[in-house]
């Protein structure tokens, strides 16, 4: 498979991985229509970098470490199900700044939390597994044309990252003090939501 096929294939992977709607989709947004375009661009790089780890070991078919992943998914499920509890109840008492605010700056708190959020899913490099084979991309690679599959996945997910960044940066505007209120409020119960959920299947799952 030529080089360029292979990116076009792990960029549709990337967007396919990212796009579905979870507590990193909603921190994006929320953190977008708080402090604006570059705050959701850096959370969503987070979130790429993990979907970007998981993706590699899937399109290089490292063997031991998705045992271990395997292994391991309802203790990595439970520690994902509390992270995200966490960050739901902090989001609920935390008051959101005026929009009147100059909040364009962004902390490394932004990637951090997601890049967290995204690595304790242990669905993801399960998610890739499937998603790899769908797109005839199974099984293991050289080098290099792995450096292509890894380069794409990162792609793709940015490139969702940055679109949704750019949505809710435009969406921006129609909001005041209260409705961001409300809004902190709703991805507060979301976040915490997924959370509890997380939690429930880590206890099914064992």
């Amino acid at each position: 498979m030529n080089p360029f096929d292979l990116l076009i294939r792990g960029i549709a992977a990337g967007l396919a991985i990212s796009a579905p709607v979870g507590p990193v989709n909603v921190l994006c947004i929320s953190r977008t229509l708080a402090r604006g375009r570059m705050a959701g661009i850096i959370s969503g790089l987070g979130a790429a970098a993990a979907d970007t780890f998981y993706g590699a070991i899937a399109g290089f078919s490292i063997h031991f470490v998705i045992h271990f992943v395997i292994r391991e998914e309802s203790r990595i499920r439970f520690f994902g199900g509390i992270l995200l509890i966490v960050i739901g109840i902090v989001y609920y008492f935390r008051k959101p700044a005026s929009l009147n605010e100059d909040r364009r700056k962004s902390t490394h708190s932004d990637y951090v939390t997601t890049f967290l959020l995204t690595l304790t899913n242990p669905t993801t490099v399960l998610s890739f597994l499937v998603v790899l084979a769908a797109l005839g991309l199974s099984g293991e690679k050289p080098r290099v044309e792995g450096l292509f599959l890894v380069a794409g996945i990162f792609t793709g997910s940015m490139l969702w990252w940055i679109v949704l960044a750019a949505i809710a940066s435009r969406l921006r505007r129609k909001f005041d003090d209260r409705a961001m209120l409300w809004m902190n409020r709703i991805g507060a119960f979301a976040i915490a939501g997924f959370g509890l959920a997380v939690l429930i299947l880590s206890r099914t799952s064992k």
